[in-house]
């Protein structure tokens, strides 16, 4: 017995049943109820009808023209990178920073004990007086014999000898005066301060360690400031030199970089006769470290590619494919051969002709197709 003939007969009960009581109000309840069955009987007898005759979002392979490109392993490295050594010797006295720390421009790294340069400080800073005062003295000894000497009082030997003795007080000044720079900068250099705002990449010494003028300190660079450095084969250098765009290419999570600031050295390497090219990489490319191998794409020309929706690809175990839809609406699976993917959007290689559709839901598709199946058999 069908669905439809078991509501048929339970609809029949129910009339024998209003037959037998007769009450109004019974009745309209039972009317209300057979109505609602009714309804529902027929959406479900309609579903399928309506599943069938929905049409599949497709889309139509085109051809694009897009960038020609090729891709090259390149190494990153930091723009301003530097190793900060000791420039006196003595006692480290304090450590402030240590690897993968943060520092702004100015900050002290290290101290470096400095009794004994504050000490030569105060010497040729003494020494300085001592120099200054004499400097006074020969100056008011010459302008007393200057006198003299125009009034003919004394002889030029005697005028010659105040001159010298005022030029060689001037020089001690000189060199005093040096001596006191010298020592106030060997005094400064015992605080090894940050030349500009970066991260510690490596320390080369240790608490109460003795450095050696010449010695390293601690390495770092320069936040944000980093670059790629590719070797470029000689036979598409002339292309990379007229493009001069080229992408780096991430991993899912991370969106590819274009760039269009690149430098290409004038020589290639005798050695496998390649050209070096520098990309300089934006300051948003905070998930990129000094170090890593990336992906570089460069743009050496242009193509013409097949290419379809990335949702319309079905991938089951190791065959490729497609959903293709006719005008007729009926589907067909046919396996394909991929290329490069662009965002939303992947090259066909084989398989596909330009202007064919694709269903942009597989898995609606494959119903449509197992249901044309049943009904052929």
């Amino acid at each position: 017995m069908s669905f439809l003939d078991l509501h048929i007969l339970e609809n029949s009960n129910i009339l024998d049943c209003i037959r037998l009581q007769g009450r109004g109000v019974l009745m309209a309840q039972i009317k209300t109820t057979l109505k609602a069955q009714l309804f529902l009987l027929l959406s479900m007898l309609s579903l399928p009808l309506f599943a069938q005759q929905a049409a599949l979002e497709t889309s139509k392979a085109a051809t694009v023209t897009m960038p020609r490109e090729y891709r090259l392993d390149a190494v990153i490295e930091a723009s301003r990178q530097a190793t900060l050594s000791a420039q006196v010797s003595g006692r480290i006295e304090s450590i402030n920073f240590d690897v993968d720390d943060q520092v702004n421009k100015g900050d002290v790294i290290v101290r470096i004990r400095d009794t004994e340069y504050r000490a030569r400080l105060q010497k040729a800073s003494a020494t300085l007086a001592e120099a200054q005062a004499g400097l006074d003295d020969a100056n008011k000894e010459f302008k007393r014999v200057e006198g003299l000497y125009k009034d003919k009082v004394i002889s030029k030997a005697g005028f010659d000898r105040a001159s010298a003795n005022l030029e060689s007080a001037q020089a001690r000044v000189a060199a005093s005066r040096a001596s006191v720079n010298e020592a106030q900068e060997q005094l400064e250099n015992t605080v090894i301060r940050a030349p500009y705002s970066g991260i510690v990449i490596e320390r080369h010494v240790e608490m109460g360690e003795t450095t050696y003028i010449g010695q390293p300190i601690m390495s770092g660079y320069a936040i944000g400031e980093l670059r790629i450095n590719a070797n470029v084969p000689q036979s598409i250098i002339s292309a990379v030199r007229e493009h001069r765009q080229a992408t780096v290419l991430n991993d899912e999570n991370q969106p590819s970089i274009k760039l269009s600031k690149l430098t290409v050295f004038p020589f290639a390497d005798p050695t496998n006769h390649s050209f070096k090219v520098r990309l300089n990489l934006p300051d948003t490319a905070s998930h990129l470290f000094p170090g890593m191998l990336v992906k570089v794409a460069f743009v050496t020309g242009d193509i013409q590619r097949l290419m379809i929706p990335a949702s319309a690809l079905v991938q089951r175990s190791e065959v490729v494919g497609v959903y293709l839809v006719d005008p007729q609406q009926q589907v067909s699976f046919r396996q394909v051969r991929t290329g490069a993917s662009n965002r939303d959007q992947i090259e066909i290689i084989a398989g596909l002709d330009a202007g064919e559709s694709v269903a942009l839901d597989p898995v609606t598709a494959g119903i449509r197709l197992k249901a044309q199946w049943d009904a052929a058999k």
